[in-house]
């Protein structure tokens, strides 16, 4: 749409499954990934049917809050929902009407809202804030993802980050032998200054929270940029406790997770007081519930950066363009895009350890 409509008008909806398949068994504290369901959402106007919005929901096993909700009948409510309102063509009051329309318990569906109505919005040229990202002249530095596995299989992995041109390479830990893995880092360290490549861990609340200390100060030998999530989430005092006296600097992940209104945000951030926090729109609730995440982050001068949770094309484009919308200067978790033997076909590319959105390039896609 160009520019602000006069009048409200009302939308069509449709929603689809999408099963992702992995390239390899993708490997977390969590268990291992071989394929990934997402959820599409496709929005239009019945005088413009060939202008469509879409949106992706992207649930994690295990992790999301819609884990164990059935998924299929909340989207037919939400769709009949939607057509019985009529949408206000302004950002502010798409976020509002979706903040409405969709509970604070699935969260991915609710990005799934935002995104779609906000392309649609914009013209369904999937374009979600308009911003240099998506015009080609901005490029993300990203870092480069290492999935858990033997050691074989990691090994290779960060041969090809360094060989693709990453600078800033982040490796999932705690699934194999943890001294394995502070091999694995000396191996880097032996080769690569901190100056020249970033090495950031993430142990997925791996590491109990008696032995949280002594492995961080092993870590900290490495010369490591960050720590994501050393012990489970909900362990607040304990959490609290590390952050003070780690001496690697620790970012919370999952310990966001459900946490909804602002003044429980706030007491959480002034709580554990981290020196990070990692921000997923598909697991918090969207781009306005990221959004206030980082306002308050950046009120108590918590450093922050955005990661993809497993999206296709379509939700790391609208995560891209959010994250663009703000000066970074931190490696962005954005690199999700070339896990999939069948994603979607997009503009994206990584070059050299940055995302690039090629404006000139079309999107693909299954035929729906």
């Amino acid at each position: 749409m160009n520019n602000k409509q006069p009048n409200p008008t009302k939308v069509n909806a449709k929603w689809y499954r999408y099963t992702l398949d992995f390239k390899f068994d993708a490997g977390t504290s969590r268990g291992v990934l071989k394929t990934k369901d997402s959820y599409f959402l496709k929005v239009w106007q019945t005088d413009n049917p060939d202008r469509v919005g879409w949106g992706e929901a992207g649930p994690l096993p295990n992790l999301s809050p819609e884990d164990g909700l059935d998924l299929p009948s909340i989207w037919e409510a939400l769709v009949v929902k939607l057509s019985q309102v009529a949408v206000e063509w302004e950002e502010e009051a798409i976020l509002d009407l979706c903040e409405e329309l969709v509970p604070d318990n699935c969260p991915s569906v609710r990005f799934a809202f935002e995104t779609a109505l906000l392309d649609l919005y914009h013209g369904g040229e999937k374009l979600i804030m308009a911003n240099d990202f998506y015009k080609g002249q901005e490029k993300i530095a990203i870092n480069g993802l290492i999935w858990m596995g033997d050691a074989a299989f990691m090994h290779r992995q960060i041969e090809d980050k360094l060989v693709q041109g990453f600078s800033c390479i982040k490796m999932k830990i705690g699934a194999i032998n943890f001294e394995e893995e502070c091999r694995l880092l000396d191996g880097i360290r032996a080769r690569f200054s901190a100056d020249d490549i970033t090495l950031r861990v993430d142990a997925n609340g791996a590491f109990p929270p008696e032995e949280a200390m002594g492995k961080l100060s092993q870590l900290a030998e490495f010369d490591l940029h960050s720590i994501e999530q050393p012990i489970k989430a909900g362990q607040h005092q304990e959490m609290q406790r590390l952050c003070a006296s780690s001496p690697l600097s620790i970012a919370l992940d999952e310990e966001l997770i459900g946490v909804t209104g602002r003044n429980q945000k706030a007491a959480l951030l002034d709580k554990i007081r981290p020196p990070f926090i990692i921000l997923k729109p598909t697991l918090l609730g969207g781009i306005r519930a990221t959004k206030k995440w980082i306002q308050l982050a950046e009120d108590r001068n918590i450093g922050w950066w955005m990661t993809s949770a497993l999206e296709s094309n379509i939700g790391l484009n609208a995560i891209a363009q959010l994250t663009s919308t703000y000066c970074t200067t931190l490696p962005q978790g954005l690199g999700t895009g070339q896990l999939f033997l069948n994603n979607i076909e997009s503009p994206l590319e990584i070059q050299k350890g940055r995302l690039v959105y090629h404006s000139g390039r079309k999107w693909g896609g299954p035929n729906w």
